[in-house]
């Protein structure tokens, strides 16, 4: 599954970094990228494309707590547990759903 397409990025651009400052539970999630061998979870709020074509996304992130930081596209498209479960991006999430919605 691609984690990014066409029109996802056309969404990233309209939510830059910093686009959403002050917002936190109230933050729209644009996209929610999940591992499916474990509880990480991204829900990504903001983004940046790098001249390289990667992105800096920004959100609030699960591995063993919540909080606030940043990843790389790059970092997500790249892992892989035993080269076959991947990270995935969340087709069913609705629009305009707020951080705090997601992790209730």
């Amino acid at each position: 599954m691609e984690l990014i397409n066409e029109d996802l990025k056309q969404v990233f651009k309209s939510n830059p970094l910093y686009s959403q400052e002050g917002k936190y539970m109230e933050a729209a999630v644009i996209v929610k990228y999940f591992f499916p061998l474990s509880n990480a979870t991204w829900l990504i709020t903001e983004a940046e494309e790098y001249p390289n074509g990667d992105w800096l996304l920004f959100g609030y992130i699960y591995i063993t707590e919540w909080e606030w930081g940043f990843v790389m596209l790059s970092e997500l498209q790249n892992y892989s547990y035993k080269g076959i479960f991947k990270i995935e991006r969340d087709l069913y999430i609705e629009d305009n759903t707020t951080v705090g919605e997601c992790i209730k």
